[in-house]
């Protein structure tokens, strides 16, 4: 056994390959605000630039949750994700007049799918709620007549016509372009950035392509776009039909300027709203965690996530934070505030109550921010398992 008469530095070896590590031990989870993405749905994210991508930048509403989760994630792979929102506010952004929420693609498929919203919804919404989407825009051609003209038309190699498939059954004319484009800079920080381009979707509902998956651009759309949702045919149009002896129509709304979307609304969440979104972590025989971070969860939430997830699971550990105001500009108080704080909890052998919060830089806001450390704590204890055993001290 190594060791040292005086201060200093020793380096060892280690040989990991005599290492298992201890991988359902290393599942973290966390719900809380978040700027893109579903709500009240399981993500499992696997690493910071998976969770700007699918969740979104952190802003000034989200950087708690959002750094929360990359500290942990700067540790391990493997963390589930639930975004709460209010969902009697929250909006995805339309190109219409009228609002509405779309949850998650479940929610998608079940109400939406059969393009039964009203009219004035309009053809497209953003796939998620959030002020996000109000950067969209879609612009799309369904009559390849006017396409030398079209602003987009350089994205694409030739005009929308008959596919091989319809002509063979006597249709025309159902072939389509669309393309979405982040119009206010919000996604990509360049205004009019092309973020997804779809050439040749068939207007007709029976349209496959070689391999036999489905042209219909509903369906691609609905499975392939991580920005829109389809939420309407174009007005006075015959499209979803099936492709035999059927002549599409461009439709009222087919020119060549498209759609911007607007309306928008995250629904910052309440604290209900959060335990709503930790309650999906509730029943281990679902969904396996281990590692259950709170954030900058209020005492009222975190103690729901100690009591009623951790102490009913009996299989994970909840890892808490003081609240900023006991830790931050408190000087010479913290610890009487912190005893405290810890107090009004319930003791238990499934949580870890730490007792500061970092300051850290934010790379995409070019700001310092202040963050709880339960992220981090979490993280060396996945780091533990990884590099030694779960029974060694983070």
């Amino acid at each position: 056994m190594a060791f040292q008469l005086s201060p200093g530095v020793n380096v060892s070896e280690i040989d990991l390959t005599t290492i298992v590590p201890a991988v359902g031990a290393s599942t973290g989870a966390i719900a809380g605000e978040l700027a893109w993405g579903p709500i009240n749905e399981v993500v499992t994210i696997g690493n910071e630039v998976q969770l700007a991508e699918r969740f979104g930048k952190p802003d000034s509403n989200t950087y708690l949750t959002f750094f929360s989760a990359a500290n942990f994630l700067a540790y391990g792979n493997n963390l589930k994700v639930v975004r709460a929102a209010n969902t009697s506010v929250a909006k995805n952004a339309t190109s219409g007049t009228e609002r509405i929420l779309i949850a998650n693609q479940s929610q998608y498929v079940d109400e939406y799918l059969d393009l039964s919203a009203a009219a004035n919804v309009g053809m497209f919404a953003a796939r998620y709620a959030g002020n996000l989407g109000n950067s969209l825009s879609v612009g799309f051609l369904a009559n390849g007549s006017i396409f030398s003209s079209w602003a987009y038309s350089e994205e694409f190699d030739s005009a929308p016509a008959t596919s091989v498939n319809a002509g063979l059954v006597g249709g025309a004319n159902d072939e389509m372009h669309i393309i979405v484009l982040d119009q206010g800079g919000a996604f990509t920080g360049r205004a009019n950035t092309v973020l997804e381009k779809y050439a040749y979707v068939s207007k007709a509902s029976d349209a496959t392509n070689d391999d036999g998956s489905s042209n219909y651009y509903v369906n691609v759309i609905n499975d392939r776009s991580k920005y829109i949702y389809i939420t309407n045919h174009a007005n006075n149009s015959n499209w979803g039909l099936t492709a035999s002896n059927t002549t599409f129509t461009p439709g009222d709304n087919a020119t060549a300027n498209g759609a911007s979307l607007s309306g928008g609304n995250a629904g910052r969440p309440t604290d209900a709203n959060i335990i709503s979104g930790y309650d999906k972590f509730v029943n281990p025989e679902e969904i396996d965690v281990s590692l259950i971070i709170t954030g900058a969860a209020t005492q009222t939430v975190s103690e729901y996530v100690v009591d009623n997830i951790a102490e009913t699971r009996k299989d994970c550990v909840a890892f808490v934070s003081p609240e900023f105001s006991d830790c931050v500009n408190n000087a010479g108080d913290e610890v009487t505030d912190i005893v405290s704080y810890r107090n009004n909890f319930n003791s238990s052998s499934y949580a870890f109550l730490d007792s500061g919060w970092k300051y850290q830089f934010d790379k995409y806001n070019n700001v310092y921010r202040w963050i709880p450390l339960n992220g981090d704590i979490a993280g060396l204890c996945v780091r533990t398992d990884t590099t030694r055993d779960p029974w060694f001290s983070p």
